[in-house]
């Protein structure tokens, strides 16, 4: 499914440099080459501030934390996501308040947002699934007429585009994971908040120090989410290639595009109108999935499953009351999707033999 040695081989060196060079000054803790990469990476996106923070969780946790989100709240996430962004909800006190997805892009379905809505909703986390950019101009025009700010979940859509402009870009905020897997990705655990608003982007970088700006001086319960600098050195050695991986994932969807399309009964993924996906996953649909991936990997094909229940009906969530059934988007999918291989390095010879064994079952 992931091959990261592939990578390695063709940027370790460039990571190696960049770590090399910034380990004298020993600044290891919010120095130098983390003021570095939060700056490449805003001007990457087009924005005023990067706030860059422990991991993609910690991110929307900060993130909801300083829109002062807490108990009697609500806060509406997709059913279709990873636990993450629920589980945030949950531990700040609030109530996670699940509305459906469109089976056909994975992501929050408008007309859902609409009906989950209510007096206590304090804010909705719109999650950019697989690479591929939500419905933005509905959402947002939804959240806009209530005053609810949206918090955008791109822990899988670094480089996605709505309207040319990268996601993370559009709304209250936008949350970032550089988990090894991810289009950009760290040595280890890492992420970012980006925002326009300068007295936000203040209090996250609080928020990620213990809630201090001055030394020994507490304004509020923070935490310690801090990257550190190795990983931001690190990612900021990186940052450059991400377009050119960026090209080789969409180049390898459309390869699959073009080989699978009416194979067996496969549905495709989709790009919605005004988007460009980022492709940080490549997900089919199929009735069989159990089965075919059963039968890639007897034949030596690594798959995923992304995500073989609705975050709403994971036993944390058990006393929030979700049934099956209460979602039949999010439940369909839970039980037909399937990812496939789709890493920058894949080459030409692998893409043919998956879509072959593809082929080769439905025959």
């Amino acid at each position: 499914m992931f091959d990261l040695t592939r990578q390695w081989a063709k940027v370790g060196k460039d990571v190696m440099a960049a770590i090399s060079e910034f380990l004298p000054k020993q600044q290891l803790v919010l120095g130098e080459a983390v003021a570095t990469f939060e700056a490449a990476l805003a001007e990457r996106l087009g924005i005023k501030h990067v706030v860059s923070v422990s991991n993609g969780t910690d991110a929307l946790l900060i993130a909801l934390t300083a829109l002062d989100i807490g108990p009697g709240d609500e806060v509406v996430v997709p059913a279709f996501t990873f636990f993450s962004t629920a589980s945030v909800v949950a531990r700040l006190g609030a109530r996670p308040v699940f509305a459906d997805i469109k089976s056909e892009t994975f992501n929050l379905n408008p007309d859902a947002l609409r009906r989950a809505l209510s007096p206590r909703t304090k804010a909705v986390i719109v999650v950019h699934l697989f690479g591929q950019p939500a419905e933005l101009d509905d959402i947002l025009a939804i959240a806009d007429s209530k005053k609810i700010p949206v918090i955008e979940d791109c822990a899988q859509a670094q480089g996605a585009r709505w309207h040319e402009k990268e996601v993370g870009t559009f709304g209250k905020c936008g949350c970032f994971s550089f988990y090894p897997t991810k289009n950009l990705g760290a040595l280890g655990e890492g992420g970012a908040i980006c925002t326009e608003d300068e007295s936000f982007a203040k209090r996250l970088r609080r928020i990620r120090a213990q809630g201090s700006e001055v030394r020994y001086v507490h304004e509020e319960l923070g935490g310690n989410f801090r990257l550190s600098s190795i990983q931001c050195a690190a990612l900021s050695a990186k940052l450059p290639h991400l377009d050119s991986w960026l090209e080789l994932r969409r180049r390898n969807a459309q390869f699959y595009n073009e080989n699978l399309e009416g194979v067996g009964d496969i549905i495709l993924p989709s790009v919605v109108n005004n988007a460009m996906h980022s492709w940080n996953q490549y997900s089919i649909r199929t009735i069989r999935r159990d089965s075919l991936r059963e039968f890639l990997k007897e034949n030596g094909v690594g798959t995923d499953v992304y995500y073989p229940r609705p975050v709403c009906l994971q036993p944390a969530f058990e006393e929030l009351g979700y049934l099956p059934g209460d979602f039949p988007s999010a439940d369909r999918v839970s039980h037909e999707v399937l990812s496939l291989p789709i890493f920058p390095e894949l080459e030409l010879a692998e893409l043919e033999y998956v879509a072959g064994m593809i082929r080769d079952f439905f025959s």
